[in-house]
């Protein structure tokens, strides 16, 4: 009996966790792929594109298919973000050349008060809108954990490139160069 008793546990162990990555395969949602789906060429729609987000500073309510249309550039940022506030001039002068071409950076903040926001905000000339994402539904559907994060979203509103951390020049060149060649 004692022979059996171990191989029977390593069996059932076994078979236990096959079940556990089966199920987390399988139940695995779109927006916990987003990286792969772009990495491998096929560009998800941005997901909750219609959850409306009040704008800083206003009363007003916007949603990301309301820039259909545009190439959007996502900015996922907190004002207590050391690498947010060293890519943030950059971004706010990427506006001016997005504007000309079609194309508009949107903030979102992301765990962090409006005042702290807006203060970030006018220190760096961030003259694109920014929205307030305060239950964090928003950057969660993104598979966003962390800030800052940015997403290239083309115009028929899918994610076409993605990073994960600070952006650089050379990262924006590349990956908004082919996107605002495209015409929709």
């Amino acid at each position: 009996m004692r022979r059996f008793l171990i191989p029977g546990v390593i069996v059932v162990v076994a078979v236990g966790l096959l079940a556990v990555l089966t199920f987390g395969v399988s139940n695995q949602s779109e927006t916990s792929s987003i990286d792969a789906q772009v990495a491998s060429g096929r560009f998800p729609m941005a997901p909750n594109a219609t959850m409306a987000l009040p704008v800083l500073g206003t009363s007003v309510k916007r949603t990301l298919a309301s820039f259909r249309g545009r190439v959007v550039v996502l900015n996922v940022f907190a004002s207590w973000c050391q690498p947010c506030a060293a890519e943030a001039p950059l971004l706010a002068a990427e506006q001016a050349t997005l504007a000309k071409r079609g194309g508009t950076l949107i903030g979102v903040t992301y765990e962090d008060n409006p005042v702290s926001s807006e203060q970030f905000a006018r220190q760096y000339h961030m003259t694109y809108p920014i929205l307030r994402d305060v239950s964090g539904d928003l950057v969660r559907s993104f598979g966003t954990t962390g800030v800052p994060e940015t997403f290239v979203i083309n115009r028929q509103g899918r994610i076409q490139a993605l990073r994960r951390y600070q952006v650089t020049g050379q990262w924006l060149t590349q990956a908004l160069g082919p996107i605002l060649a495209e015409r929709s």
